[in-house]
């Protein structure tokens, strides 16, 4: 039996992303429950990702990044007593490859955390349940981190950010006014509202606290939504280019993104927010700015561990 048998596990979940170019198609094909994607679906993905990457693929690393930096958090606040895994939800290792190594490495006990603040039964709801099932298979004992939108290293690490991107944006603009700020997250279908799904309630108040502590008044933002999936159901809006329509007839001049619903540098950010929502703006006469990512920030490692330890202190 491993030696970390005695330790409890971290199973640290996301969306996950593939590793290089030559593995989008399967990427997409898992995201498709199984089905492959038609060529011109292929090929558009496929050119986003070459867009942002430039036949560099450093996005994956950006999850191991924050997995590395949390195992280095634990350690220092609970030493020897923490070991981290990484379970993905569309790459691998997915997030049953993850469990079974905790179960080859003698972990009986264990905590999941996903790489996302904000609770839906549609994203963390689903990460969790599969970790669950598996460790229930392989009895290991788990709990897990349900969401932690409203910790206070979180906040004052996004709110450090505003006021940073509020700077970049004052230079970038000459100055332009008036400003707005927009709060956005990944759209998720309509019907969690009718499900009473916390998601969209969380990401409020996330916003709502983060603005006041950049000293931002109620009337200079607002949320948008943004990268909704491409289905026949309603999916909740408006979306951030649709916002920015608006915001242009208002007469704002500058617009500054904060993507607080996602933690790290990938797809939605890079491509959504910089490429085409910057065109976008720029086309309606608005500059366009958004705040750096969290990706390794030390307060949102320490936001990850505490939440953690919280969760984990097992009878």
């Amino acid at each position: 039996m491993s030696e970390t048998n005695n330790k409890i596990g971290v199973l640290v979940m996301s969306y996950g992303t593939p590793q290089s170019l030559d593995d989008v198609e399967a990427y997409y094909t898992h995201i498709r429950r199984g089905h492959a994607p038609t060529p011109e679906q292929l090929k558009e993905l496929t050119d986003r990702y070459e867009a942002i990457v430039g036949g560099v693929f450093p996005l994956r690393e950006n999850t191991n990044g924050q997995v590395a930096g949390l195992q280095d958090k634990l350690e220092q606040l609970a030493p020897g007593r923490y070991v981290c895994y990484q379970g993905l939800k569309h790459a691998v290792p997915y997030i049953e490859d993850g469990v079974e190594q905790m179960a080859r490495d003698g972990i009986k006990e264990a905590v999941g955390i996903v790489l996302a603040p904000h609770y839906s039964i549609m994203s963390v709801g689903s990460y969790n349940k599969r970790a669950q099932e598996k460790a229930a298979e392989l009895g290991i004992k788990m709990s897990f981190v349900k969401e932690y939108h409203l910790h206070p290293k979180l906040l004052q690490a996004l709110s450090e950010r505003v006021t940073d991107g509020l700077e970049r944006l004052a230079k970038s603009s000459g100055n332009a006014a008036p400003v707005k700020i927009l709060f956005s997250a990944h759209s998720l279908p309509e019907k969690i509202r009718e499900m009473g799904d916390p998601y969209e309630q969380q990401l409020l108040a996330t916003s709502d606290e983060v603005a006041k502590l950049a000293n931002v008044d109620a009337q200079d933002w607002q949320f948008t939504w943004q990268s909704a999936g491409r289905t026949r159901e309603p999916w909740l809006g408006p979306d951030i280019l649709d916002t920015l329509k608006v915001l242009a007839d208002e007469g704002i001049k500058a617009v500054l993104v904060a993507p607080v619903g996602f933690v790290s540098d990938h797809l939605e950010v890079l491509y959504d927010l910089d490429l085409e929502a910057k065109q976008a703006a720029a086309e309606l006469g608005i500059t366009l700015e958004r705040i750096t990512m969290l990706n390794k920030d030390p307060l949102y490692m320490d936001t990850l561990a505490e939440s953690v330890i919280n969760a984990g202190s097992l009878e």
